[in-house]
Parts: structure tokens; sequence; C-alpha cells
């Protein structure tokens, strides 16, 4: 089965050939990198729909646009709040998509903590009027468009709740969130899932651990923590800085997603877990001594951490066994975690600019850390 791997890093143009694909969420960074990488290495006609929040970032794809002209005749963008339906279902009954990619959701823990009204709308209600469209459209499919089709919904390990110091994630733990965006999430899961077996709509879900890389907008852990330490700011840690998560270089992420569409079958979940536990003061001193050796700062960027008080309901630790899809689909993460993390460090360094002006167009003040 590892072939298939390969064949998704080598052969994308015969495995998806004149396929169309839509994605919401497209702007995000998951969702960004993924459009990317079906822009350079497929022929597939790709449909990005999304409605442009804060942390949304077109600018990666508009630069691979410009440089290749040739692949804008296969690229749409939509801006659309999946809040409308109606629009919403006109969109993709226009486009006519083989397969529909879901990862528009709003995903700041904090955020949801400050504001569960936001999150309800986006994930739960969003997720509820695609699926609601995608019926429709679903059921007007004839014959070998209709057997092939697939809707598959990106979702994350928060839904399981946390762990203790042993154990793993897998596709058959209970559901447990514990903040109002796991719980979310959760909520369209199971919408989700509840379509498969009510409608008949052939779905497959993905539970993903903590995702990092270049264009990720700088309030989660990784990104923020690099940013906070090149301008001498105080890197504020939660609590004892032992909550521990499983950490994903978003193109593993990526090879996965592209062999659940091929490669999957209808009513399946799998996790996809990168296998590298690491605590988040683990994580930031890593961060902290690489720029140290990069940057050769007067004083060690590590005196800049600073413990705060922990955030409500925070999870001690996630940890994804990522058995059945390494056996059934062949997928393994190929990239080293520390080779991952400092290129990821190295082009943040790179793009000060464009964090700058992402977190001034954002208008939010970046102040917390923690996954």
């Amino acid at each position: 089965m590892k072939k298939n791997l390969k064949l998704i890093q080598n052969n994308l143009v015969e495995l998806l050939e004149n396929k169309k694909i839509l994605i919401t969420g497209g702007a995000g960074f998951i969702g960004g990198t993924l459009i990317r990488r079906l822009l350079k290495k497929s022929e597939a006609k790709i449909y990005n729909l999304d409605k442009l929040t804060y942390c949304s970032d077109l600018q990666s794809i508009n630069q691979l646009l410009k440089n290749s002209k040739n692949k804008n005749n296969r690229y749409s963008f939509y801006k659309i709040d999946l809040f409308n339906q109606k629009e919403l279902l006109e969109i993709i009954c226009n486009i006519k998509p083989d397969i529909i990619m879901h990862l528009a959701a709003e995903s700041h823990v904090d955020r949801s903590i400050d504001n569960a009204d936001l999150f309800l709308k986006s994930n739960v209600i969003g997720t509820y009027n695609l699926l609601e469209a995608v019926k429709k459209y679903y059921s007007s499919l004839k014959n070998e468009k209709k057997n092939k089709f697939i809707f598959h919904h990106i979702s994350t390990d928060e839904v399981f709740g946390t762990l203790g110091d042993s154990g793993k994630f897998n596709e058959e733990t209970n559901y447990n969130p514990r903040s109002p965006y796991s719980a979310t999430k959760a909520s369209s899961d199971h919408l989700v899932r509840s379509w498969y077996h009510t409608f008949n709509l052939p779905i497959i879900i993905t539970n993903c651990s903590n995702n990092f890389g270049p264009w990720q907008f700088p309030e989660k852990l990784i990104p923020l923590v690099i940013r906070k330490a090149i301008l001498k700011e105080k890197i504020p840690i939660y609590g004892d800085g032992l909550n521990i998560r499983d950490w994903l270089f978003v193109e593993d992420h990526i090879d996965a997603l592209l062999l659940v569409i091929i490669f999957g079958n209808a009513g399946e979940t799998y996790c996809v877990g990168g296998g590298e536990e690491k605590t988040n003061i683990d994580i930031v001193k890593k961060i902290c001594k690489y720029l140290d050796l990069k940057l050769n700062p007067t004083n060690s960027y590590l005196t800049q951490i600073d413990y705060v008080a922990d955030r409500p309901g925070h999870d001690y630790r996630y940890s994804i066994d990522s058995s059945l899809i390494k056996k059934n689909l062949g997928w393994i993460p190929e990239h080293n975690f520390d080779t991952a993390l400092f290129k990821t460090i190295d082009w943040y360094i790179n793009n000060q600019n464009w964090c700058e002006k992402k977190i001034k167009d954002s208008g939010y003040q970046l102040e917390r850390i923690g996954n």
C-alpha cells in the first residue's frame, strides 16, 4: 500500500484527470497549502470557497498563479459565507464538482472561549448548510459521476478531548470535546456522519493533529513564538508549559488528504497524526535556541519566556494512532520534525512583513500562546 503515497506525490495528473475539486476554506493555512499542491502537481480544476476572515490569506495562491499563468484557467475563487445556503447551492450546482473538501472552520481555541457564537455559526450551521446544499446537488447526479462523488470533511483530534500520560486517539475513540471550538467541530463531525447514514451521502472524515508550516496565521503556537521572540516581547506560556501535542507538518497532512480522496472508502474515518509528541515548553525552547543560532541576539531568546495563568479547560495531551491510514492507504509522515520546524522558522524570519501586515489587517492583539 505504501506505493499509494508515491502515486499521489508523483502521479496526481493521472489520478485526478478531469476532476473538479471544490475546497471550502481554501484561503486558510491548510486549505491554501492543499490548493497550491493541486495547482502545482495536478491538472484538476480547483474552486476555492472562502468568506475571508481575519486569518484568511490568498497571497500564497496568487503568487503561484502570477508566476505560472497557465494555471489561472484551472482556479476560481468565490467569496462566500457558508451561512448563505441559497448562494452556496447555486455555486455548487453551477460548478458541478466531483470532489468537495470541507476545511472552512473557525479554529482558534482562545477565540472560541472569548466568542463561542461565531464558532457555532461557522462550524455547525455552516457545515449544516453545506451538507444540505451538497445533498440536493448529489441527488441530481447521474450514473458514474454520482458513483464517484465524495465529500471529505477535514476535522481535528481535539474532538476526542484529552489524554493522560498514556494512550492514543484512534477511529474508535469516544468524543469528549472540552472547549467551544472542539465542541463545534465535534458537532460538525456528527452532522457529516449522520448525512452518510440517513441520506447516503458518500462522506469521509479525517481527524488530524496540530499542523505547522509556512503561511500559518501567527496566532498559533509556533509562528506566534517566532514572532514574539524576534520582536523582543515576552513569550507567555500557559501554566507549566507541559501540555503535550502531536505535531504534523502541513505537507505531510496534504499527502494524507489526497490519499483519502483518491483511495479512501465512503463512510470511513481516518486519524492523521505526525507521531511527534512535544510539550509546549519544549517547542518554545527549541524555537528560541534555533533563533539564537540563526540571529545571534545579545541575550538569548530563552530569557523572554514568561509563564502565565493557564487557560480554562486546557487539554493536557493529544496523541494520534495513525495505524489505519498507514495500513489501508499507505500514508506515512515523511518530514523529520526538527528539519520541518527549522524550515518553518526560516520562512517566518524571511517573511516578517507578511506577518505584521496580517496582524495589522486582522485588528487583533495576539497575546496568548497555547495549542
